[in-house]
């Protein structure tokens, strides 16, 4: 059945991957389906302690540490009904590897550090991995690091491979606290920064500020 002509286009929740040096595409995950519920979490970073020294009790020393966590949804149904070559071979094998992939170092390069080990190179480089960046609506490009990861497989084809699953991600948004500030990274992030500046000024209760510090002078 054809969509309405009239209804809006869906954005679709994606993670892009990028090259964490060039910046360069390297690859897309597109979530099949947008969560229903996307939870954050922000840590204040600030000086001092409770019950410390009192002119520090207002300073903030870097962005808060935000955390995003969702639960996607995996489904081959479709595909299955549409007799996709891969779906009827694989399942939602690919999805689930494109996602775990971005947590595993790359294959090649752990063989190239451990031929440099073996050579008697004692300083071994760590495997840097790809920018990750969470897209959640134009307002919502984040550099982000996985840091949960979890999937319960919910059902199967006759091969065992698995058709229908939940995948729930934990991420860390990834501020100018945890990259070089020259690092695009660190651009993308003081560009969603800026933006909730921007839209906190949107916000109509500011329109009572006025009236607060009259009361407050």
């Amino acid at each position: 059945m054809p969509s309405f002509p009239g209804s809006p286009r869906l954005f679709k929740g994606a993670i892009v991957l990028l090259d964490s040096v060039s910046f360069s595409p390297k690859g897309l995950v597109t979530l099949q389906y947008n969560p229903e519920t996307l939870r954050r979490t922000l840590q204040v970073q600030r000086s001092g302690s409770d019950g410390g020294d009192r002119l520090e009790a207002l300073r903030l020393t870097a962005p808060p540490i935000e955390t995003i966590q969702l639960e996607a949804e995996i489904d081959a149904t479709d595909q299955l009904e549409a007799k996709n070559p891969i779906a009827l071979t694989t399942g939602i094998y690919p999805q689930l590897a494109a996602l775990e992939t971005i947590i595993y170092p790359k294959s090649s390069q752990i063989k190239t550090n451990n031929q440099q080990a073996q050579s008697g190179n004692l300083e071994i480089v760590p495997i840097e991995a790809d920018l990750s960046v969470f897209v959640w609506s134009i307002n919502r490009v984040l550099p982000v690091r996985l840091t949960e990861f979890s999937i319960t497989e919910e059902a199967f084809d006759p091969s065992l491979n698995p058709i229908r699953a939940k995948v729930s991600l934990g991420m860390q948004v990834l501020s100018t606290n945890d990259l070089r500030f020259d690092h695009k990274g660190s651009g993308l992030f003081n560009f969603y920064h800026q933006q909730k500046e921007t839209f906190a000024k949107l916000n109509s209760g500011l329109n009572a500020l006025g009236a607060i510090a009259s009361l407050l002078s």
